[in-house]
């Protein structure tokens, strides 16, 4: 990437801002690029020329549009790596796992250009003699996603694709903290032939831009991934203009690791639940559920296997656990550190902030391990988004559903047994969106429904067909061949 200042991407133009911040790279605390902080009237120009937009992109034959996303698809996996290592220069993630988040978009580029040809709506049989009747998706108009830093391309492609495919054009307000990955997108847009406003990139605050999208009247539609507190004020503002929104809104998530259990594949299973992407993931493991009499082998197996845990710049080889996003974020991390202890959890590994040597300049935190908490402890309860996971000792199965759904958040759950019987119990109990069993709590495929319920969500969801729902409202078409006024109910003979 050459460009050190980035520009909005509005109606296939590139427009500066009057204002601009630095972004840094929170593995080394270099300056990567400047990202404008654009205003109020930078969103007003956006959707004005997504409005313009989308009344001709929805006139184009779906399949016809799903052939721009074929093509969008085709150009990240050409620029798959190149893309990975933006997002770990600006993200922090290891660059296994940015080349994971990119294939995400590209997998969910062609599986909604695959919803092109289908967009099903139903045929019925009609009451009445001589009528035809039949629902249908139509597009809502101009819809505003908001996306998060963690998955800075993923959650974009979860949201802009469906809705594209669909027949909207889009208003899109990127983390500042990742700007990058917008950019790469909105340039991936317009090579692949997408017509001028479909997509616009808008960068600034969530306080600026975020909050102009949210209140703009011709944003249709609100698609926000981010903390619970602005995901309620969302709502409650999108109610009252009778807007569409969908939240989704981070986790408390647990792995359930009963007395049958495949230690050694549970362990494997937390390690990477838990301490990959630094635990900066809303479906991350930050419980661990444990039988009594399984606790303390456990404890020893993870134990051993976090030693083996290697920490530091995502671009290096063999590095497993990369940096905190930022100093906010680290210290976040300290805090919830002391709260334990206060709480009187057994701190059995790490807890520090790592500094000296390499560590110096970016913002690096150590692998944590709390043991013997209690399920109303606040690390158990609240998100932390940080590497650091409490084991929590139970005596039953029915005891760890308990624990388990005893948190107000709802996205994603494991458990690691080997008696189908509970695998099923589990799969009805467990009041999770997302259900593993015998594996960790993250891995999510793009052709299933992604979110979770309670504190997590208001009941839509990212990826997978249901994601068109968020994006296309329900018609119902009649049509009356008999040649006279036919009144449903009404002239129904008995």
């Amino acid at each position: 990437m050459e460009e050190k200042i980035l520009q909005n991407y509005i109606a296939g133009e590139w427009v500066g801002g009057s204002e601009w911040t630095a972004v840094y790279n929170p593995a080394t605390g270099a300056e990567i690029v400047q990202v404008p902080l654009s205003e109020k009237a930078a969103v007003a120009e956006a959707v004005a020329a997504a409005k313009r937009a989308q009344k001709k992109w929805a006139l184009v034959p779906a399949p016809q549009r799903a052939e721009i996303l074929y093509r969008v698809g085709s150009l990240m996996k050409e620029k798959k790596e190149h893309l990975s290592r933006l997002l770990t220069m600006e993200n922090g993630k290891v660059l296994e796992e940015a080349r994971g988040e990119v294939q995400e978009g590209i997998d969910m580029a062609f599986y909604m250009a695959g919803e092109g040809r289908r967009l099903f709506g139903q045929t019925t049989p009609a009451e009445l003699p001589d009528k035809f009747a039949m629902s249908e998706r139509a597009p809502i108009g101009v819809v505003g996603i908001i996306t998060p830093w963690n998955f800075p391309i993923a959650i974009a492609t979860w949201k802009s694709f469906p809705a594209i495919v669909a027949g909207n054009a889009v208003v899109w307000k990127p983390a500042t903290e990742t700007p990058i990955m917008a950019y790469e997108l909105a340039k991936i847009f317009e090579e692949a032939g997408l017509p001028e406003g479909v997509m616009n990139v808008v960068f600034g605050t969530g306080g600026t831009v975020g909050d102009a999208l949210v209140h703009h009247e011709d944003i249709r539609v609100i698609s926000f991934t981010g903390s619970n507190e602005v995901g309620r004020n969302i709502a409650a503002e999108c109610g009252r203009q009778l807007k569409k929104v969908s939240l989704e809104m981070g986790g408390k998530n647990a792995v359930i690791v009963m007395d049958d259990a495949d230690l050694d594949l549970a362990v494997e299973g937390v390690v990477w639940s838990a301490f990959g992407t630094s635990g900066q993931r809303c479906t991350a493991c930050s419980r661990v559920i444990v039988h009594k009499a399984v606790k303390e082998e456990f404890e020893t197996r993870l134990l051993e296997a976090m030693k083996g845990l290697t920490i530091g710049d995502g671009l290096e080889e063999g590095i497993k656990v990369g940096p905190i996003i930022n100093k906010a974020g680290l210290e976040k991390v300290e805090r919830y550190i002391e709260i334990g202890k206060n709480e009187g959890a057994k701190l059995l590994a790490g807890g520090h902030v790592l500094t000296g040597n390499s560590y110096t300049k970016g913002h690096y935190f150590e692998p944590t391990l709390f043991t013997d908490a209690t399920s109303s402890m606040r690390i158990a309860q609240e998100e932390i988004f940080g590497p650091v996971v409490s084991i929590i000792p139970v005596k039953s199965f029915a005891e760890a559903i308990e624990v388990n759904n005893g948190v107000t958040y709802g996205l994603s759950s494991s458990i690691f047994t080997q008696d189908v019987n509970q695998v099923f119990r589990a799969k009805r109990d467990l009041d999770t969106g997302i259900v593993y069993v015998n594996a960790g709590t993250t891995g999510a495929e793009i052709h299933l429904p992604f979110g979770g319920t309670k504190g997590t969500g208001n009941g839509h969801r990212d990826s997978g067909v249901q994601a068109l729902d968020v994006f296309t409202e329900w018609k119902a078409v009649y049509v009356d061949y008999s040649g006279k006024l036919q009144r449903a109910q009404i002239d129904v003979e008995e």
